[in-house]
């Protein structure tokens, strides 16, 4: 009878850890999620800022490879 009990017991323990361990896993899912959010936002943040600046480069008046060197 006491095989019983502590089967039942030890069933009873891997339920409750079961029930934690989805918990866990649902609050790291829901993390995954906000941190893949903030990378994406950060990623268009980045790309928007290199085509400011490739239209700043681009609006650079070209190189003069002669002029410097003539003096």
């Amino acid at each position: 009878m006491s095989n019983l009990r502590d089967l039942a017991d030890r069933i009873e323990r891997l339920v409750l850890r079961h029930e934690e361990l989805k918990r866990t896993n649902e609050l790291l899912a829901h993390e995954v999620a906000t941190v893949t959010a903030e990378r994406d936002s950060l990623r268009s943040r980045l790309a928007a800022a290199r085509g400011r600046i490739d239209a700043l480069l681009e609006r650079l008046p070209a190189e003069q490879g002669d002029a410097g060197s003539s003096a």
